[in-house]
């Protein structure tokens, strides 16, 4: 049964989510952390999901969450709880994050402070996951009574997060959210440090959900009017509905690596990554969230480069390994290559890169149609012995391709392993 981990800074928060769970027990961490384990079950699916409440702060939340990546080791780590709307949101609402900017992060000078935005990304499978069930009111069946007469709308965003409450839109706090983070669509406290922690295991799928519980002025009357509850509620539908898709995708996607050693799993989820923010950079217009992605690819790069030199080289030799692949297999491949879209005229020059080939190399590069490119990569790697390119490229259009096309990719990777 996968695993996921949720977690949440304050007791409103905690019992929403707590009320997605059955057959709850307590576990208790040797350094104190008290979690309660319990089973969420969707359409015959389902999770083993520890949480836990873990107080408010950016700081406490990065300890917190490391100490139950090392304890549980999940698959998937959500933050579940409240935020206060800054724009474009009302009362109710649920924002699922793209990315948490740390607000605190800066420099102060005579008479002014300098932003320095410290951002942390949620994990691009979320993302997409949260998009696609913000589209649609399903998540609403799962709210938990009593249901509210808000009318709860999700949306998907950037939120601000650090150690202040800000209760006004008068404060200097808030004039730097709009001057600075014009994007962000709500504040909250801990956010940044969960993706800190989680930053270094990029293994776990990570996603920050927050309800809108106030709109930062008379934040003490939205409280007391039970808002709080509401939108926590509110966020848990939401955060169990993504958990519920999500495992429908699990067996193809999240534990595919599972069979790899260590080291071999993390260079195939930073692969996946990787390939998510080139298909985003090519496709993208914004020139910041381009500059974003370009340091997110360079981090990629930099990663699969460390951890690949970590990985004992395969002792077995080229002609055993071709040995076992047969033309047809070869031909299986190049059909895949090209179904997954990464042999399109847009997508070759940094597939090249990413499974190591100089494409200043291949003179079909440019002038040749998918089939025919896909086909010509192929045989050009098989030809020329680099068994290590063919397994990268299999990695390369793996986290793609679906149903029969992934079972026959991973028969082709079984005989390249």
């Amino acid at each position: 049964m996968p695993c996921a981990v949720i977690l949440t800074a304050i007791p409103v928060e905690y019992k929403a989510v707590q009320a997605h769970l059955t057959d709850l027990q307590e576990k208790v961490h040797p350094d104190g952390t008290i979690y309660e384990i319990g089973k969420f079950s969707s359409d015959g699916r389902s999770w083993q999901v520890a949480i836990a409440e873990i107080g408010a702060g950016c700081a406490n939340a990065a300890v917190e969450t490391k100490r139950a990546i090392d304890y549980f080791k999940p698959e998937v780590l959500l933050f579940v709880g409240v935020a206060g709307g800054i724009k474009d949101v009302k009362l109710g609402d649920v924002v699922a994050a793209t990315k948490v900017y740390g607000y605190e992060s800066g420099k102060v000078v005579e008479g002014a402070f300098l932003p320095r935005p410290n951002v942390g990304f949620v994990s691009y499978r979320l993302e997409q996951r949260a998009k696609a069930e913000a589209r649609e009111d399903h998540w609403l069946e799962r709210i938990k009574a009593p249901v509210s007469q808000l009318s709860p709308q999700a949306l998907v965003g950037a939120l601000v997060a650090g150690e202040k409450v800000v209760a006004s839109t008068k404060s200097k706090v808030y004039q730097l959210f709009r001057d600075s983070y014009s994007d962000a669509l709500a504040v909250e406290m801990e956010s940044h440090g969960v993706l800190k922690a989680v930053r270094a295991h990029p293994e776990i799928n990570a996603l920050i959900v927050r309800g809108i519980s106030d709109l930062i002025d008379k934040k003490g009357e939205a409280d007391t009017a039970g808002n709080q509850e509401i939108a926590a509620r509110h966020a848990s539908a939401f955060a169990f509905q993504v958990l519920a898709k999500l495992e429908l995708e699990k067996a193809e996607k999240i534990n595919s690596s599972k069979s790899l050693p260590k080291n071999e799993a993390a260079i195939q989820i930073w692969r996946e990554k990787l390939a998510a923010f080139q298909r985003e950079e090519a496709i993208t217009a914004d020139p910041a969230r381009r500059f974003e992605l370009k340091k997110l690819i360079e981090e990629c790069q930099k990663k699969i480069q460390e951890l690949d030199r970590s990985v004992p080289h395969n002792a077995q030799s080229y002609s055993q390994q071709m040995q076992m692949l047969k033309d047809s297999d070869l031909e299986k491949l190049a059909e895949l290559v090209k179904r997954s879209s990464r042999a399109d005229h847009s997508a070759r020059k940094a597939l090249c890169i990413e499974i190591r080939v100089d494409p200043n190399e291949l003179d079909f590069l440019a002038q040749t149609a998918p089939r025919d490119f896909a086909q010509q990569l192929v045989f050009y790697l098989s030809q020329t012995g680099n068994t290590e390119a063919l397994s990268r490229l299999c990695q390369a259009i793996a986290p793609i391709l679906r149903g029969s096309f992934a079972a026959d990719l991973a028969a082709i990777q079984a005989k390249l392993w």
